[in-house]
Parts: structure tokens; sequence; C-alpha cells
């Protein structure tokens, strides 16, 4: 199930074993929180305890599985968590008899940042919560969420675009959502101005905005991003790279045939951003667009060739950009 499931799955039933998985810290924590809070346990110290995946190998794994069936005390279940457990199939032998058969008063769980090892969300007995980094859809209908169970009351163009102004971070935008929920209180109706206004734009969406302004053609706003992000110390190799990978991304969504949705499963892209992206290459025509781009990927490389200093090579870029000779 996914992260935003395992909430509802709680109210039902608590399984005995989780594996709680991806590369989402703040859902993984916030997985293992839910799991602890659902099992009431009143007892931490007898009835909650860590393991670091490391540390279980030969006997004390042994051990580590023996210790399953132990018994709480003074509470209804008992919590063991492994983190970053990845058994080995022959190691994975060990416990199979316990995850067929599992101590009722025991909760068990794994929880990993990544994959290796057996693929323990197929190994039977194992309840699997994918905690990766979800999409913009889903990530947009749980800040939606957020905002409404922490009081306020936000639209979904206000959810859409927290997610982007927060890099699809979910870490931020609880912080973000608490920020707002101080400055509007209990029943503050947030929109997208709402957003624009309070929430600080991640680094990356800056650089989207960027580039945006740079396929656009918009000198005045393009001028405004990249003053902000020089002041905060980006580095101008990194944003004429990013300038050079935007018109690239242009290019190659303007050869894809086929829909948007197609032409997304090609390129790895979401449909939405596909049909931005193709937009943006039709203003600009395929021409133009190639001319930017091999001009860009040409001072990219000779800046770290050293012909260009870091900041002349991104003049340059910006004259190639706004400023084309006329032939």
């Amino acid at each position: 199930m996914k992260f935003v499931q395992l909430a509802k799955s709680l109210q039902e039933k608590i399984s005995p074993i989780y594996l709680i998985e991806g590369e989402e810290a703040y859902f993984r924590d916030h997985a293992v929180s839910a799991i602890r809070t659902a099992c009431n346990i009143a007892q931490p110290l007898l009835n909650d305890v860590r393991f670091e995946g490391e540390a279980l190998k030969g006997e004390k794994l042994v051990s580590f599985r023996d210790g399953l069936y132990a018994l709480p005390f003074m509470d209804e279940k008992r919590l063991v968590r492994a983190y970053e457990f990845y058994p080995a199939e022959r190691e994975w032998e060990l416990f199979k008899s316990y995850a067929e058969s599992p101590c009722p008063s025991t909760v068990l769980l794994i929880v990993n940042s990544g994959k290796k090892g057996t693929d323990l969300k197929k190994k039977k007995g194992i309840e699997y919560v994918d905690c990766s980094r979800a999409d913009r859809d889903t990530l947009s209908r749980w800040a939606f969420n957020l905002m409404r169970r922490s009081g306020l009351l936000p639209d979904a163009a206000s959810a859409e675009l927290m997610v982007q102004y927060c890099a699809q971070d979910a870490a931020r935008m609880k912080g973000e959502t608490e920020k707002l929920r101080l400055l509007l209180g209990e029943g503050g109706k947030v929109t997208s101005a709402t957003v624009e206004e309070y929430v600080a734009k991640d680094a990356e969406y800056k650089i989207f905005e960027l580039t945006q302004a740079a396929s656009k053609g918009n000198f005045t706003r393009f001028s405004e991003i990249l003053y902000d992000l020089e002041s905060k110390g980006y580095d101008e190799s990194a944003l004429l790279v990013s300038l050079a990978s935007h018109f690239k991304t242009l290019l190659e969504v303007s050869r894809v045939r086929g829909s948007d949705e197609e032409a997304g499963k090609a390129l790895g892209m979401h449909p939405y951003s596909v049909r931005v992206n193709r937009e943006t290459a039709g203003r600009l025509g395929e021409k133009r667009t190639e001319e930017l781009y091999r001009s860009l990927y040409s001072l990219s490389a000779q800046a770290r060739g050293g012909l260009y200093g870091k900041s002349g090579a991104l003049e340059a870029a910006i004259a190639k950009i706004f400023f084309p000779a006329e032939k």
C-alpha cells in the first residue's frame, strides 16, 4: 500500500510484520509513528525495541528472530524495529517460519531506505508500505489533506503550488504548513496567492522558473530570478548546466511523436510536463531550440575546459538567449 493509505488501514487492523520502504524519509518516519500510535504502547522502555540491520548477522540474527516471540510487559503489543535490514535469501530462510506464523502480540517493522538483498515485499506475511517519493498528483492530494488536518482551508490550486514550491519534499511541505497555520490561524483560507506570498520557494523551483523565463524570452523576470539565486550563492556553472538541460528537454520533446502520455513514458516525464514543454518548443521553433541547446552546451563545455570563467560563460549564454546576433 502507499504511505497515504496506511492511516485508513490501521483503523481496520494492525499487521504483525510491516516493510516500510522508500527514499522519502518523512514518510518512513511517520509510518513508524502511525503504527506505534496504533499499538498504544504505554511502556516504551520495555516494549519498543530498535535494532540496526548491519548488526543482525550470524548468531545475532538468530537471537533477533527468537526474541520476536517475547511477550510484552504491561502492554498489549510489543514493537520491534529493524532499520536498514537487507537479508540475503539464505538469511531470510531463518525468518520464513516466523513470517508464516508470527507472534500475535509482536509488531515487527522493517524500515529500509532502499532495496538490497532479497525482495522482502514479495514475501508471504509482510505488509508493504511504499514510502517512495510520490507523483505530483498524489502529493497534491496529500498536501491538501495535510493542510485540512492542520485546521486550514486550502483549495486545490494552493496544494499543487505547495508541491511545486517545496520540490515534492514532504518534510518541507509539513514545515510550510505549520508556518501557514501560525500565520493564518484556525480556519485560515489558503489560496495560490497565499502560497506565493508565504511559502519559501525551493531552489529547484527557482531554477524551473528561470528556465521558463529564458525559453519565453522574458528578460525582466529572468534577471529577477537570476539575481535572487546568485545572492544566495548558487553556482553560475550549475545555472548554465540547468539552462542547457532545459533546452535539451525542449528539443527532445519536440522530436518525440505520439500523445503526451506516450511521449512521457518514452522520456520519463509527466504528461503535463510534456504538454507544457511542447507548447514552449512550438513557440521557439525546432531550429531555434536546437541552436540554443548546442550553443549553451558548448559554452558549458568551454567553461569546464577553462576557456571561460564561470560568470563569463553564463553572461555569454544570456546573450545567446535574449540578444541573438542578427543574421
